[in-house]
């Protein structure tokens, strides 16, 4: 399987969950399950089901988060010497040379993407235009909406 990119802080976040289901809702679940159980006949036991479904949620998850954990190439950018350019991890700041507003974006793997949070993915159309520029390069990005064009006004590594 191919190595996915993932930020200090997202891979954080995966340990975080991770750490949650295993410590937290697993046990739950087991409680939840025992209990329903006691409640005797299990073929008509609504709560037994449930419980049963929620387990088999977490444990797909956890298995999930183990495996993008297994498989991640987590990219520290305050250690990475980008010479000014455009990295994965980057944050960087873009005026839309159409309209004049100003955004903010990181660029992070696919799983952390947010973009009500400032955060694209590596794989998102703006993200492949903005890699490798510096700051006062103009990208053009193909959008739903026809070609747009930024100006990269700043870009932060932290």
């Amino acid at each position: 399987m191919n190595k996915v990119p993932l930020t200090v802080r997202g891979a954080e976040k995966l340990k975080q969950e991770l750490h949650e289901l295993k410590t937290v809702k697993r046990p739950q679940v087991i409680a939840a399950i025992a209990e329903a159980r006691a409640h005797g006949d299990l073929k008509e036991n609504a709560e037994y089901h449930a419980a049963r479904e929620q387990q088999s949620f977490i444990e797909g998850r956890i298995r999930e988060i183990e495996a993008k954990l297994a498989n991640a190439q987590i990219i520290d950018v305050t250690q990475i010497n980008a010479d000014g350019k455009v990295v994965f991890g980057a944050t960087v700041e873009l005026e839309d040379l159409e309209t004049g507003d100003t955004v903010t974006y990181q660029i992070v793997g696919d799983d952390e993407a947010d973009i009500q949070a400032g955060l694209i993915s590596i794989s998102s159309p703006i993200a492949r235009a903005l890699i490798g520029k510096e700051v006062e390069d103009v990208v053009e990005v193909k959008t739903p909406k026809g070609i747009r064009e930024y100006e990269v006004l700043a870009i932060r590594y932290e």
